[in-house]
């Protein structure tokens, strides 16, 4: 039936890998570790910035502690965490088998 509108059941199927090739490309890109840590990563460096710059007045309003320098250190951790464990379990493409047959190339 393919043949009719010009393209052979080849043709299909390299159109199909390619797209599965970049629909596992979007999935390892929009992880929700990547961003959960990059956002972690990006507001524990202000915060940590913003605890080191902290003058005196701000640390006694916090009762003596630098509640931002604190904060910023634990988001950093958090962020680092989140990213070291992307980057060690990466996301498993789908095995064969849970491939529908309908969409299984023959």
């Amino acid at each position: 039936m393919s043949h009719e509108y010009g393209y052979s059941e080849k043709d299909v199927q390299r159109e199909v890998t390619e797209l599965e090739g970049k629909s596992a490309t979007a999935a390892h890109l929009f992880d929700i570790r990547r961003i959960i840590g990059g956002l972690f990563v990006l507001y524990g460096v202000i915060v940590t910035i913003a605890g080191l710059t902290d003058d005196d007045a701000a640390i006694d309003k916090a009762e003596g502690v630098n509640i931002n320098l604190w904060t910023g250190l634990g988001m950093l951790l958090l962020g680092l965490f989140f990213l070291i464990w992307l980057k060690l379990r990466p996301i498993a493409p789908p095995p064969p088998d849970a491939v529908p047959d309908d969409r299984r190339p023959e």
